[in-house]
C-alpha cells in the first residue's frame, strides 16, 4: 500500500510538472488536491489497452481517458502500422456523440499523420459500422472508432479494427497492445498541427461520399424491394436514436426503400453526449424505450425500434395486435426473426448457396440450431464477441469454405451482408423493417410471426446473471468460484443432467456419457460451458477488467410457460452453484 501510494504521488507530481502536459490538465488536478482516493483512482495504474482497446472515465490521469492516453494508444498503434510497411494504405476514424469524441478522435489522426500514416477522418460523428465499411472501402490497413457504445455518460473508449474491417483478433492484437505497453513515457508520442497535416497529403475529412457507397451496400441487401414499398405506405415506425449516431443513417435508408411514416422521438433525436432522457443509453434496457413508448401509442406505431449511440446495437418493441400492448424482443429474438425471413425468401428464390453458414456466439440463442437445420446451411459458434463474427468472414473468404449469411449475438447486435464485419444496427433496422413489411404482406405482426418460430422450432428462451464482488478482495473471489467449479464440475445442474462440459481456458471438451475429451477448436478464454440435456445450456464467464462473472443460462421448452419455468429453476441452479 505504501509503494502504491508513492507511485500515485510521483505519477501525479509528473503531470503537474512536465510541459508534456496542458494547464487545463494541471488545474483539473489541483482541484483535487487532498482527494487521495480520486487521485489513487486515477493514476494507481495506466488505463488498460486491451484487445479491443481503451475504454474508461473521462479525465485526467493515467488510468483515465483523455488526450494524452489516447495519443499513447495511437503511437503505440503507429509503431506497429509502420512494422508492417502500413503508412500509404492509411487509417480510417470515426467518432460518435460523446463527450471529447471529435477531440480524441483528431488527437488520433495528428498523432498518426505525424508518424507519416495517411488519415481518413469523418467529418462529423458516424455509427461504429460505418467505420467499419469505410476502411473497407478506401483499402486502409486499419481504422479506430471513437466511441464508449452504451456506457453512461463519464465513459469514453476507442477501438482498433484491422484491414479486414473487424475488431482486432489473435495474434494481432497481442502484437499492437506489446507496442502500446512498450510506451513507458508521454515524451515518446508524436503530434503535429491540422494544417501541416494536410498540406503534407496526410489528413483527408470524408463524408457524404463514403454514406453515399454505404447506403448503396445496404440496398443491394435488400430481398423484396416491391414489398417494401407497397406496405412501406402505411406501417407506421417509431424510431430513437438516443442521443447518438443512428438518426441520419436509420432514416435516410428507411426513406429511401419506401417507408412513408417514420416518427423520430424528438426528445432524443439529436446528438448529446450527456444523454440528458436515459440513465443508460442501452437499447437492452427497458427504460430506454419509455419515450419511444409513449410516442407510439400516440401514432399507433407498428414497431419501436433504439439503437445505441454508436448504432451497431439495435432493441425493438412491436405491437400485438390481439392485446394492444407493446411487446419487447430480446436480441435473440430480432437475430430469429432476420434469419428466419432471409432464410426463407432465399429458398423461396433458390439462393441459398451450398456452402451457407450462419454465425453466432457460445452464449447467444440456439433457436438458430433449427432454423439452420431446416434450410440446409451451417451454423458456427465463436467465443462471446463480434470481432470473432467477424473474424468467421475472413477466414471464409481466405479459405472458400463456405458463404456468410448472417451474423447473430444475444446482446442486441447483427450483421447482415458483409460490407461491414462488425454488429450493424443500421443494417439490422432495414433487415427488420423489411420482414415486418413482409409479415405483414401475409397477414402477421411481428409478434404473431415470433410465435409462428416458437411453435415451428420450439420455444426458447434465455436469461443472464451477474454476480459481482468489490475490490481486488472480490477479484480474487471470483478466480476461485471459476477454479472451484473448473476443478470440480457438476455432473447436474438445475436438475439437467450434464452431456458435455467445455473448458475454454483448456481448449477441451468432456463428454460425460463417454469420459471422452475432444479440442474444443476455438482460442483460449476463461470460460465453463455445460451443455445440459432437453437443449438447455449455461455458460460461466468472468469479465476481464471488473471483479464479476456473469452467467448465462439457455432453455427449451413445449410451450412459454414452460420454457419460463424451467429458465427460472436453471437460473436459481446457477446462483446456487455460485454460492449466492
Amino acid at each position: 500500500m505504501a509503494e502504491m501510494k508513492k507511485q500515485v504521488a510521483e505519477r501525479c507530481r509528473l503531470w503537474l510538472e512536465s510541459p508534456v502536459f496542458d494547464e487545463g490538465t494541471k488545474a483539473e488536478l489541483r482541484a483535487l488536491e487532498g482527494n487521495e482516493a480520486e487521485l489513487t483512482d486515477r493514476f494507481y495504474r495506466d488505463l488498460e489497452f486491451g484487445t479491443g482497446g481503451l475504454r474508461g472515465v473521462l479525465g485526467a490521469g493515467t488510468n483515465r481517458m483523455n488526450v494524452y492516453t489516447v495519443r499513447k494508444a495511437t503511437q503505440g498503434l503507429a509503431n506497429y502500422i509502420r512494422k508492417n510497411q502500413g503508412e500509404e494504405r492509411g487509417v480510417a476514424i470515426a467518432f460518435d456523440s460523446r463527450r471529447m469524441s471529435p477531440e480524441f478522435a483528431k488527437e488520433a489522426a495528428l498523432c498518426l499523420a505525424a508518424n507519416g500514416i495517411r488519415v481518413y477522418i469523418f467529418e462529423s460523428l458516424r455509427p461504429t459500422p460505418m467505420l467499419s465499411f469505410a476502411l473497407r472501402h478506401l483499402k486502409c490497413i486499419a481504422g479506430i472508432v471513437v466511441t464508449a457504445s452504451h456506457n453512461p455518460p463519464e465513459y469514453n473508449g476507442y477501438k482498433v479494427y484491422w484491414e479486414d474491417g473487424a475488431q482486432i483478433t489473435a495474434p494481432r492484437d497481442k502484437e499492437i497492445i506489446g507496442e502500446v505497453n512498450a510506451i513507458t513515457d508521454f515524451v515518446q508520442t508524436r503530434t503535429m498541427e491540422q494544417e501541416e497535416a494536410q498540406a503534407g497529403g496526410l489528413y483527408q475529412v470524408v463524408g457524404t461520399e463514403i454514406d453515399d457507397a454505404y447506403m448503396e451496400e445496404l440496398k443491394k441487401l435488400v430481398i423484396h424491394p416491391e414489398t417494401i414499398r407497397e406496405q412501406g405506405r402505411d406501417m407506421r415506425i417509431v424510431y430513437t436514436p438516443l442521443h447518438g449516431t443512428g438518426n441520419l443513417p436509420v432514416r435516410r435508408i428507411l426513406r429511401e426503400l419506401g417507408f412513408a411514416h417514420i416518427y423520430v422521438v424528438p426528445e432524443q433525436e439529436l446528438p448529446d453526449g450527456d444523454f440528458p432522457t436515459v440513465s443508460y443509453p442501452n437499447p437492452e434496457d427497458k427504460n430506454a424505450f419509455a419515450l419511444a413508448l409513449k410516442l407510439a401509442g400516440q401514432v399507433d406505431a407498428d414497431i419501436v425500434l433504439a439503437t445505441d449511440p454508436d448504432a451497431d446495437r439495435l432493441g425493438i418493441y412491436a405491437k400485438n395486435r390481439e392485446t394492444g400492448e407493446y411487446e419487447a424482443f430480446t436480441g435473440n429474438m430480432s437475430g430469429m426473426i432476420i434469419l428466419e425471413y432471409i432464410l426463407s425468401q432465399k429458398r423461396e428464390l433458390k439462393a441459398i448457396p451450398v456452402n451457407g453458414a450462419v454465425v453466432t456466439t457460445i452464449v447467444s440463442g440456439k433457436m438458430s440450431c433449427g432454423i439452420a437445420r431446416a434450410y440446409g446451411v451451417e451454423r458456427i459458434e465463436t467465443l462471446t464477441g463480434f470481432k470473432y463474427i467477424g473474424e468467421q468472414i475472413k477466414f471464409f473468404e481466405q479459405d472458400h469454405s463456405r458463404e456468410f449469411l448472417f451474423g447473430y449475438e444475444e446482446s442486441y447486435g447483427c450483421l447482415v451482408g458483409t460490407h461491414a464485419r462488425d454488429k450493424d444496427a443500421v443494417a439490422a433496422v432495414m433487415a427488420l423493417c423489411e420482414a415486418a413489411a413482409y409479415y405483414r404482406s401475409q397477414g402477421l405482426t411481428l409478434c404473431q410471426q415470433m410465435e409462428c418460430l416458437y411453435e415451428k422450432y420450439g420455444y426458447f428462451q434465455e436469461g443472464l446473471c451477474t454476480i459481482a464482488r468489490k475490490g481486488q478482495e472480490g477479484a480474487q473471489k471470483i478466480r476461485e468460484l471459476l477454479e472451484r467449479i473448473r476443478k470440480e464440475p457438476p455432473d447436474r445442474i438445475g436438475g439437467y443432467r450434464v452431456k458435455w462440459f467445455r473448458d475454454y481456458k483448456k481448449g477441451r471438451i468432456l463428454d460425460y456419457g463417454t469420459g471422452e475429451e475432444t479440442p474444443s477448436g476455438l482460442p483460449e478464454s476463461n470460460v465453463l460451458y455445460f451443455d445440459l440435456e432437453g437443449d438447455n445450456w449455461c455458460c460461466i464467464r468472468p469479465s476481464g477488467t471488473e471483479p464479476k462473472v456473469k452467467f448465462y443460462m439457455g432453455v427449451k421448452g413445449g410451450s412459454r410457460e414452460e420454457a419460463g419455468e424451467k429458465l427460472e429453476k436453471l437460473t436459481a441452479a446457477v446462483r446456487e452453484l455460485a454460492g449466492e
